[in-house]
């Protein structure tokens, strides 16, 4: 399933431990990719550049979002939306709640 998205380019997004299963896919050869700490051998083993970010930080390559644990969910989740298209307007939000 991991490689069917991949050969699509379809959006990935992939936390904590989750580069392991990009890794056992053998997809991320040549990306930047984040995961926990612990998980940094197998991002390299598989061919991949480890981003090494703060523990509440993300990263994207492409269509691959990543974050190193759960802190990063803020930022990992606004990429995440940016690869999808995804924009939200605050303000718009605001006024509707407002009605």
């Amino acid at each position: 399933m991991v490689r069917a998205f991949v050969q699509a380019r379809k959006p990935i997004a992939a936390i904590c431990h989750g580069a392991q299963l990009l890794a056992a896919a053998r997809v991320i050869e040549g990306r930047t990719v984040s995961a926990y700490p612990a998980c940094a051998p197998e991002v390299a083993a598989a061919g991949a550049t480890d981003a090494a970010l703060a523990i509440d930080a993300a990263v994207t390559d492409g269509n691959l979002v990543t974050a190193p644990a759960w802190p990063a969910h803020p930022a990992w989740l606004g990429q995440f939306l940016a690869v999808l298209g995804t924009w939200i307007d605050h303000a718009s939000l605001a006024a509707r709640s407002a009605v």
